[in-house]
């Protein structure tokens, strides 16, 4: 009873945010607005595309539709919060909507993570190994790697903030980021934090390098086979097929990167314009990334808005 009254003299969190100057918050607020509409809207209209157009009712779209949807999820936890904050003087969060937020921040961007690793699975299948290409990746199996994604990343993010909820909070309340983030959370707490930081160095970590190197065996894999065919036509339309998957991987484990793996404190304002990268640019870009080099996708969305204008 002691602990947990302690740990409720904290009842909400203030956020910093990117700016406190009041002539910042209406230019800011436009800004994610419209990167907010422009995720929701691009998104959905790629899942739209997939579920309407037959030819597109392959693995690779089908990994696709589900990564439109948790980026909608992602951003949606984040981005509503933040245009708030940006046209009220006090910028709080409950204690348990700041961990609620956190425990989706976690879950939704792990399961972001595994995607694109399955994503690149699909992709190595489909080059080295084309001909077992239709067994391999069957709907059941399909549905069953994205199933093991999103309920492994969930139950990963529900450890963290779990530990998280039995810190305790009695001095500082005040977060300096945009959202409820781990690293500044721990730097607030009043009891030893030890445990915390030594399950984010180890189990986050692999939770985090797995995907990793899972995308990286396959591209590698890939490299090798897309080296041996003869014809330059045939290398390009090979790699052609990969090179949107390659630079959403790039933006988000480039950002994620510099972001959790460095000490707890070293953690600067700096590290709040890394985690616009993934938490709202990646998800913001990808429809224009996954669309404009991809013609099967650029024919869906043509089908999808024709119907709707006639």
């Amino acid at each position: 009873m002691e602990r947990l009254n302690q740990t409720s003299s904290v009842s909400e969190f203030i956020f910093l945010g990117f700016s406190s100057r009041p002539e910042d918050q209406k230019p800011l607020f436009v800004l994610f607005l419209t990167m907010y509409l422009v995720t929701i809207t691009g998104n959905l209209l790629i899942i739209l595309a997939i579920c309407s157009d037959p030819q597109l009712q392959t693995p690779m779209y089908f990994f696709l539709s589900f990564l439109s949807f948790i980026d909608i999820c992602f951003t949606t936890t984040i981005v509503p919060k933040m245009l708030v904050n940006f046209l009220s003087e006090k910028k709080t969060i409950s204690y348990a909507g700041c961990l609620t937020q956190m425990y989706f921040l976690y879950a939704l961007g792990n399961s972001d993570s595994c995607l694109l690793a399955v994503m690149a699975f699909d992709r190595y299948v489909a080059i080295c190994d084309p001909f077992h290409y239709i067994t391999t990746m069957s709907h059941h199996r399909c549905v069953l790697l994205v199933a093991f994604s999103c309920s492994f990343s969930h139950l990963h993010s529900l450890l963290h903030t779990l530990l998280l909820n039995l810190l305790t909070f009695c001095d500082s309340n005040v977060i300096h980021h945009f959202l409820c983030d781990i690293n500044p959370l721990l730097k607030l707490a009043c009891s030893s934090t030890f445990v915390n930081e030594i399950v984010i160095m180890t189990d986050g970590s692999v939770v985090l390098l797995t995907p990793f190197l899972c995308i990286t065996f396959s591209y590698i894999r890939i490299l090798i086979t897309v080296l041996k065919i003869p014809s330059a036509a045939g290398k390009r339309k090979a790699f052609s097929t990969c090179t949107s998957h390659l630079t959403v991987v790039t933006l988000f484990y480039g950002s994620i990167f510099y972001e959790y793996i460095h000490p707890l404190s070293s953690y600067s304002v700096r590290d709040q314009v890394v985690a616009i990268v993934y938490t709202v640019l990646t998800s913001t870009l990808n429809p224009f990334i996954y669309s404009l080099r991809n013609k099967d996708m650029k024919r869906g969305l043509g089908m999808l808005v024709g119907r709707r204008k006639s």
